[in-house]
């Protein structure tokens, strides 16, 4: 066999090995794509939640109009047999009220938000929530949910325009969007960007930091006209300085809310109206910050015994 032969054969097997790994790229691009059909088959599989769009009550369609909230003995569990963890809590929370709920790891702190927005089966709560003398559970979950707003913890985007993050259902004109992020000191960057609104983004905030990522979800808080606002710790991710300026945002654009802050550290919800201590799925304390700072309490006291009140958790 010649030297030409031998050089003709290597080329094609190495034109073979290249074809072999395309496809097994390909094979496993297939098998990627065919896991992601078979998740959207088992989603559009799973039965929608009871009474999402009926119930038996239809709340007036100002409704909420003042943002009063009430706990009458109510209690929760996310499944019969295991133990409540909500036990019975009375709670009664005044129109334009700045609530801060605070208390140690296990208290059940979150379980409050998630009695509001009705994560569990009807089955396992028991007691009523009112929302300006509504009873919740009578209304179906969308009129319940569209009416509450929320900042969580950690910022919830989507891959999508900015646009599409701030305003899902095309219910604001551009105005009102660049007014809202012009409050949370957005405007000029996404000004500058080549897309601006139509700026696409990834479920973790291509060209964003966290804390901006984080300023999105107020500003999406901001356009969405609820009585209501719910804050899951929206700072505990973000530097100090964003701190202070979400702080600023909320004292200063939402004065006609009724606002229930979960606080990591007592703090946090030092400059709220009211401040309710859970301990083990109760109430333990409800009080104004100088009410229960002026208290000898010792769920207002470190683990270390120092004379500061801070909840560590």
């Amino acid at each position: 066999m010649d030297a030409s032969s031998v050089a003709l054969g290597l080329a094609y097997a190495i034109n073979l090995l290249d074809l072999f790994q395309g496809g097994i790229r390909q094979s496993a691009e297939t098998e990627n794509h065919m896991i992601s059909a078979e998740r959207i088959d088992e989603y559009f599989h799973i039965p929608p939640e009871p009474g999402f769009y009926k119930e038996e009550l239809e709340p007036p369609s100002n409704w909420p109009i003042e943002g009063r909230i009430e706990f009458d003995h109510y209690k929760l569990s996310y499944r019969s047999e295991l133990e409540s963890l909500l036990k019975g809590i009375n709670l009664k929370i005044e129109p334009h009220n700045k609530i801060g709920i605070i208390g140690r790891t296990g208290a059940s702190k979150s379980s409050i938000f998630q009695a509001l927005f009705r994560f569990t089966d009807k089955s396992t709560t028991y007691g009523n929530i009112l929302i300006d003398e509504v009873d919740i559970s009578r209304i179906s979950l969308n009129d319940l949910r569209s009416n509450l707003n929320i900042i969580p913890q950690s910022p919830v985007l989507f891959s999508n325009t900015l646009r599409y993050n701030l305003d899902s259902f095309n219910h604001y004109t551009d105005e009102q969007l660049w007014n809202a992020l012009e409050a949370v000191q957005l405007k000029t960057k996404i000004q500058n960007l080549k897309d601006k609104l139509n700026t696409q983004m990834s479920e973790y905030g291509s060209h964003f930091s966290v804390a901006e990522c984080q300023l999105i979800c107020v500003a999406r808080a901001i356009l969405k006209p609820s009585k209501i606002l719910l804050i899951d710790e929206a700072t505990a991710h973000v530097d100090t300085k964003t701190d202070e300026l979400i702080q600023q945002i909320l004292r200063k654009k939402m004065t006609n809310h009724t606002e229930l802050t979960i606080a990591h550290r007592l703090n946090t919800g030092i400059d709220s109206d009211k401040i309710v201590i859970m301990n083990d799925g109760i109430v333990a304390k409800y009080g104004t910050p100088r009410e229960l700072l002026t208290e000898k309490n010792e769920l207002l006291t470190n683990m270390n015994g120092d004379d500061e009140p801070v909840i560590y958790l």
